[in-house]
């Protein structure tokens, strides 16, 4: 996994992903997925890490998470309640689909074990472009919270 400053959307997903161009390593499963893009917040990657430290497992960094963008400001809960709703990152709309649940490929990749427990409800989100563009580091993630001002 790179770490790239910009990148564009395209219908499929991030222009030259695995997913978008159909090569990743869950691309055929049936019944077929949306997976256009992946998020990740920090705040869940650090709550897994510090329980795998604690137990003296060894730590994943953001890229061995294998998640497209990792979110700062926001906790792993905020990012889960996502799944069905819209919101904006940066000026571009998406729509979460699904819970990244933990799977074991980061585990196989790096030869590191319990990813599927110490992320577990961390995992992330996977959520559908509704909208093609460009988004950059240090762009917001916004949602409407569903909260009036009575």
């Amino acid at each position: 996994m790179a770490s790239v400053r910009h990148v564009e959307l395209i219908k499929e997903g991030i222009q030259g992903d695995r997913y978008a161009i159909g090569t990743g390593a869950y691309s055929k499963v049936i019944p077929a997925k949306i997976r256009h893009i992946s998020l990740i917040t920090q705040a869940g990657i650090n709550t897994s890490n510090e329980s795998l430290m604690a137990s003296g497992e060894p730590t994943f960094t953001a890229a061995q998470t294998r998640r497209n963008i990792v979110i700062a400001n926001m906790s792993a809960n905020e990012l889960n309640a996502l799944v069905d709703r819209t919101f904006k990152l940066g000026n571009l709309n998406f729509k979460g689909v699904e819970l990244c649940a933990p799977c074991q490929r980061p585990a196989q990749l790096l030869k590191k074990q319990n990813f599927l427990d110490a992320f577990e409800g961390r995992g992330g989100l996977r959520a559908e472009i509704l909208q093609i563009g460009n988004i950059s580091v240090g762009d917001e993630l916004h949602f409407d919270s569903g909260e009036t001002d009575d």
